[in-house]
């Protein structure tokens, strides 16, 4: 076991993009565990939009992240000592760990900490069978209601959620429409996950192809962008539309003042549509039900995901840019260490 923890907490909250300056790493010894404690190793981080919106010091589903605190992050570890009676040394398990080598944890916080099922590899707890996986599901079934026959517009195809959500939405018998940027995310959205239409927003006008795409309108947005991509959909919606929103990561999740918008929300009224916002901790109770069907879906080759990993911990605040930076390709992980038991 290493002699010392590397941990990398809040110093100054950003305004706008996130940088090194905002944060410090700082070294302390390791940790031991008390009474009913575990110590666990930090072998994986997962990095979502969210997080960004963390640093804000406003109110939201959680507090913020407070400053002179770790960064907040899910994360798959290994329980390297434990005083816990559920869980042994050698376990691989998921929780709220953070930017750090080492905690000590009762296995209580805003999600339980779980152990990592056999067989699984441990990274994809955090975004298959994690948070994105299980929004993509929840989002794409309870809240966009998808079914057979449904043309689905999903913004943000190639990442970590819109990639799983536009599979899920094409298994149920809908036609799949996703937006990425770029040739590389296009390609692998359509040729990989298997989208019937894709739009490379950076290059081509969203509204103008989704016309194209979808002339009597789109039944289905997942919506995991906001901004003129939401607006485009609006322009686009077939009568009874239904809208889930997941995401808004076109405003880069900063502090700085929000443009008006959607401009064209009337839409919702013509088309007498519905548009609704959800977390996917609304449906913590069933997330075994949608980790089942997932794990299912992928042993029989129904859906398929990417990761993108970065290694190194001090990395973690480079990181999380590259998802306001559009570098990402399906889940964006950093890989901290190797399991040091087994």
């Amino acid at each position: 076991m290493a002699e010392q923890n590397r941990q990398i907490v809040l110093v100054k909250r950003p305004y706008a993009a996130v940088g090194d300056e905002h944060f410090e790493l700082r070294v302390g010894p390791v940790p031991e565990p008390g009474p009913g404690e575990m110590l666990v190793r930090v072998l994986w981080l997962s990095f979502d939009p969210t997080q960004r919106g963390w640093l804000n010091d406003v109110p939201s589903y959680i507090p913020p992240v407070q400053i002179g605190e770790v960064m907040r992050a899910g994360a798959v570890g290994q329980v390297v000592a434990s005083n816990h009676a559920e869980f042994a040394v050698g376990d691989l398990v998921q929780g709220t760990f953070g930017w750090q080598d080492y905690l000590v944890t009762d296995g209580r916080g805003m999600l339980r900490v779980a152990k990592v099922p056999s067989g699984v590899p441990p990274q994809a707890m955090l975004g298959i069978y994690g948070v994105t996986g299980l929004t993509a599901y929840f989002g794409m079934i309870d809240v966009a209601r998808v079914k057979a026959g449904d043309t689905v517009f999903v913004s943000g195809a190639a990442g970590a959620t819109g990639s799983v959500a536009g599979q899920i939405a094409k298994l149920t018998g809908a036609r799949v429409i996703g937006s990425a940027g770029g040739p590389e995310k296009c390609a692998w959205v359509r040729d990989v996950a298997g989208f019937d239409e894709v739009i490379d927003y950076r290059t081509e006008d969203t509204s103008a192809r989704l016309a194209a795409f979808a002339p009597k309108g789109l039944d289905v947005y997942f919506d995991n962008v906001g901004g003129p991509t939401l607006e485009a959909a609006l322009d686009n919606l077939a009568l009874g539309a239904r809208v889930a929103l997941c995401g808004g990561i076109a405003s880069g999740y900063t502090a700085e003042p929000l443009p008006p918008g959607p401009r064209n929300y009337m839409q919702l009224v013509i088309k007498r549509a519905t548009m609704q916002g959800f977390l996917v901790l609304d449906y913590v109770p069933r997330f075994g039900e949608g980790v089942a069907q997932l794990a299912q879906w992928v042993a029989e080759g129904k859906i398929r995901y990417a990761e993108d990993v970065v290694e190194g911990l001090e990395l973690a605040p480079v990181t999380l840019n590259r998802l306001f930076e559009g570098k990402n390709l399906g889940k964006q992980l950093l890989k901290v260490a190797d399991a040091p038991i087994g």
